[in-house]
């Protein structure tokens, strides 16, 4: 069995991880950005942004003062957990601790501070039964409001088809311009209900960047709203420059014959995540 404490041990070490240390693959995407970039004030900020992530690196601080919001996605395998909620609750309040995360979480109405980045439904955790598993898979997702703040959803029409979807997650960056810090990384969920479309968007976010969706089709509406999204010119921190977006990910699922939902999450150039297997052993 998985005892709680390695789940805490687990969640804490990963957030940890996350918001000082951002994945190999956004920065070779920053990194090939700034090499392909000639606008003077782009070039600037992401240098900015490059010697930003180093810092953090070096000085083991996190990159950015926005910890984010505690979100943690799952995927149980055939083992047994003992209380994984409550190992995910105390790993993100020891790590507020000791990190430490600033603490964004309060009351939706109230706006009192509960101080420790946990709270009702806080943090948010994903569960999915993964049958080929030999464990427990973590994935911390820290996830910033500056670029939270800009998702959008399209309940479309059937007959809106790839073309408005497209439209649609063009509009919505577009829109958001500077506001979520870009070079942002943009993930769609097509499919499904409401929620679901939501959660697939967000999720859609934890690939690599620079991978292509396995359907041809998908990968190809990538490319399509990726280019779209860059030829606008918006650029780094919306002042101009060629790469408004570093990706862009697809995720779907089935649905309803009379809808197209379509959900859009927009992450910031801060691209946090980090992963970890615990086995029984």
């Amino acid at each position: 069995m998985i005892r709680q404490e390695m789940v805490e041990e687990t969640v804490c070490r990963l957030f940890r991880e996350a918001v000082i240390r951002i994945p190999d693959d956004v920065t070779l995407a920053l990194k090939k950005a700034y090499l392909n970039e000639e606008d003077e004030i782009a070039l600037l900020n992401l240098k900015a942004i490059l010697d930003n992530i180093e810092l953090a690196r070096k000085m083991e601080v996190p990159v950015c003062q926005d910890t984010g919001l505690p979100i943690v996605f799952v995927r149980m395998g055939n083992v047994e957990v003992e209380n994984l909620y409550g190992g995910i609750v105390a790993g993100v309040e020891r790590a507020t601790q000791e990190v430490p995360l600033r603490p964004n979480v309060v009351d939706p109405l109230t706006r009192e501070n509960t101080g420790t980045n946990t709270g009702h439904l806080i943090p948010q955790v994903d569960v999915e039964i993964a049958e080929d598993l030999d464990g427990l898979e973590i994935t911390v997702f820290p996830k910033g409001f500056g670029s939270e703040n800009n998702n959008a959803l399209l309940m479309g029409l059937p007959g809106d088809g790839a073309e408005g979807v497209r439209d649609f997650v063009v509009e919505t960056v577009l829109r958001a311009g500077g506001k979520p810090c870009p070079p942002v990384i943009v993930g769609v969920g097509i499919g499904g209900s409401s929620d679901l479309a939501m959660k697939l968007a967000k999720k859609a976010l934890l690939g690599r960047v620079g991978e292509r969706n396995p359907v041809k089709e998908l990968a190809s509406l990538e490319e399509s709203i990726l280019d779209s999204v860059n030829e606008a010119g918006c650029g780094p921190m919306g002042m101009g420059g060629k790469t408004t977006a570093l990706d862009v990910k697809i995720r779907t699922a089935h649905t309803h014959t009379a809808g197209l939902p379509v959900g859009v999450c927009i992450q910031c150039w801060a691209a946090r995540r980090a992963t970890a297997t615990i086995r029984d052993d």
